[in-house]
């Protein structure tokens, strides 16, 4: 299963903490992350094997709704800042949007992310 794994600047700490305490799960064999560059760097230097696309606001939100249009990224988790503004706001929306169009579980914080993280476990 690809998941994808976003964060806005002032959320990349947070999920990071997020794959950390879910490593165990996280790390299957049968998980593989994407991720916007930045985002994918700090994943990576956890110990998190990722695909890294282009940073957020120069294409990354938008590479990664191409993947989940053709039906290659199955979740998507990413934390939003909601209390800053971001210049690329337009290409997250996007992302919102092709989640909702083809039916991909999105996951805008840690509470909704840990949910979905759970319904993994479950299928296990």
């Amino acid at each position: 299963m690809e998941i994808a794994i976003i964060a806005h600047d002032g959320k990349k700490d947070d999920l990071v903490k997020f794959l950390i305490k879910n490593r165990q799960l996280l790390q299957q064999e049968k998980i593989e992350f994407i991720a916007t560059g930045t985002t994918g760097g700090r994943a990576e230097a956890e110990g998190f094997k990722t695909r890294r696309m282009l940073s957020g606001p120069l294409g990354g939100d938008a590479q990664i709704a191409g993947r989940v249009a053709e039906g290659k990224t199955k979740m998507v988790l990413f934390f939003k800042d909601p209390l800053s503004s971001h210049p690329h706001e337009s290409d997250v929306n996007m992302l919102i949007r092709v989640c909702d169009v083809h039916n991909v579980p999105l996951a805008t914080n840690e509470a909704t992310a840990q949910l979905l993280i759970n319904a993994i476990a479950l299928q296990s």
